[in-house]
């Protein structure tokens, strides 16, 4: 019934990365290590995450008509990625400034580009696609309003995974679709209307601080699941069924670039092949560890033999 196990609709970056000792404080300049140019973006990250450990995959996303795009294309075609879907032109491609100090961790600025121009009208366009897809995965680095034109256009018997980030709240009718719906800590709190919501940060106590509170919160605001992810500490899967803890594989990380990224895309994957949703988070979490062990994004991606020998 259908011709792809996952179909990512999402962002495609191409991710300028600096090394830092550690990073600079307001109005101050600190020197780096030599800039490096990687395939990424959290559309495009799980497209070959998934495409990697075997799953037929495709992607629907928006490049611009220059060098990055084509590297990006690359990329995907060289992953196994039916790109049949990604459509060029409108604006540049998008750019991701990141920065990796000595303990792996990252931060991002992200200038969406022609993501930002992947529209509502590109997805009817492509409801084939979309209807051709067992699961369907999707991020919020292209507009909300394809993401609500993603929901209404999916296949009778197909699944909606959606890692919201950057948060946001969300409409009703996206959060009804979620099974699952994938945060981390501070994703959580935004959609909750907790930390980070506003500069205020009013609502933190209704939120709760524990990560079975914000999983319960969540499901109530009408996903059919919930995965929070915790880094090292793990994940939370949580549904009809209750909340069950997933437990961390230990590893010495060196960067976390797409971490998430691989996880979202092994997950979604098990789920369409089957899994319950905590075998797919654990195998997911394995997925992830062994990404944080090698440096960048797509190029850390395991295949599934790779996982296997973790």
């Amino acid at each position: 019934m259908y011709d792809y196990d996952l179909l990512v609709v999402g962002s495609a970056n191409a991710d300028l990365v600096i090394g830092v000792e550690r990073r600079p404080a307001a109005g101050e300049t600190v020197l780096g290590s030599d800039l490096a140019v990687h395939p990424g973006g959290k559309g495009a990250n799980q497209a070959v995450a998934a495409a990697r450990l075997g799953a037929r995959t495709a992607l629907l996303a928006r490049l611009g008509d220059d060098a990055y795009g084509r590297l990006l294309l690359d990329s995907q075609r060289a992953a196994g990625v039916d790109t049949a879907g990604v459509l060029a032109g409108g604006a540049p491609t998008g750019i991701a400034l990141i920065t990796v100090d000595p303990s792996g961790d990252n931060s991002i600025v992200v200038s969406p580009g022609a993501n930002g121009r992947l529209t509502p009208d590109d997805v009817r366009a492509a409801a084939g696609l979309v209807r051709a897809s067992r699961v369907v995965s999707a991020q919020l680095e292209i507009p909300l309003e394809t993401v609500v034109e993603v929901v209404r256009n999916l296949a009778p018997g197909s699944r909606f995974v959606l890692n919201p980030s950057p948060p946001r709240p969300l409409p009703d009718e996206v959060l009804a679709a979620c099974d699952p719906l994938i945060v981390n800590e501070h994703e959580a709190k935004v959609i909750l209307g907790g930390a980070g919501a506003d500069d205020s940060g009013a609502g933190d106590a209704a939120v709760g601080d524990r990560p079975e509170e914000w999983a319960r919160a969540l499901l109530a605001k009408g996903p059919k699941s919930v995965v929070v992810t915790l880094g090292s500490q793990g994940a939370l899967v949580a549904s009809a069924e209750g909340v069950e803890e997933v437990a961390a594989v230990k590893v010495d990380a060196v960067d976390t670039t797409g971490a998430g990224d691989s996880f979202t895309a092994a997950l979604a994957w098990k789920l369409g092949a089957g899994s319950s949703l905590a075998q797919a988070a654990a195998y997911a979490a394995r997925v992830g560890a062994v990404a944080v062990t090698r440096r960048g994004a797509q190029e850390s991606f395991p295949t599934a033999a790779e996982v296997a020998a973790l």
